[in-house]
């Protein structure tokens, strides 16, 4: 299977999050939402960060049986099946993804050791809302993307709204890209 997913990064004054997939998959499957994740967590490293994945839902940890939350928790199985070690776990509300402290006095046996910086979300309804909200309200945040996962080569995502900043930003991560992939 080969999944496109668009992989946004925030970079925020405390920390950096990536936000999958806020342009490509409208309402993806619990396969591919596996296969963004692994993808997401691989370009994740190339920025030289230890992901931290955090399968956002409106519910955590089994309290709900809509089927996208249904949707996170066989995403998670199929996730851990080809990536044990990646620290990923889910399905969550963001609130807890993003505070470790909050996790841990509710889900202290949580696969994730720190806040997460990695949100995958069930549909790009979420993703695209909860990364142009972030990104409005850090204000002086620095963005980064649209990184388009799963192709065989380097590509991106830009729109029309692109400042100049941003446009440099994806250059430099094509260039990255193109450096780590010569043959390609």
């Amino acid at each position: 299977m080969c999944t496109f997913a668009a992989l946004q990064l925030l970079i925020l004054p405390n920390r950096q999050l990536f936000i999958c997939d806020t342009a490509v998959n409208v309402d993806p499957t619990a396969e591919q939402i596996a296969e963004m994740t692994l993808l997401a967590a691989e370009q994740v490293q190339r920025f030289g960060l230890k992901p931290s994945v955090a399968l956002v839902s409106h519910s955590h940890f089994g309290t709900s049986d809509a089927p996208s939350a249904q949707k996170m928790r066989a995403a998670l199985e199929m996730i851990v099946q080809r990536a044990p070690d990646l620290a990923v776990d889910g399905e969550m509300r963001a609130d807890f993804a993003l505070s470790r402290p909050l996790r841990d006095a509710e889900f202290a046996d949580s696969r994730l050791s720190t806040d997460a910086n990695v949100l995958i979300m069930p549909n790009v309804d979420a993703a695209n809302i909860t990364y142009n909200a972030l990104r409005m309200i850090a204000g002086g945040g620095i963005t980064v993307g649209g990184i388009l996962l799963g192709a065989a080569r380097s590509a991106h995502i830009m729109t029309p709204s692109s400042t100049v900043r941003r446009i440099v930003n994806m250059t430099a991560v094509a260039v990255a890209d193109a450096g780590a992939h010569p043959n390609q």
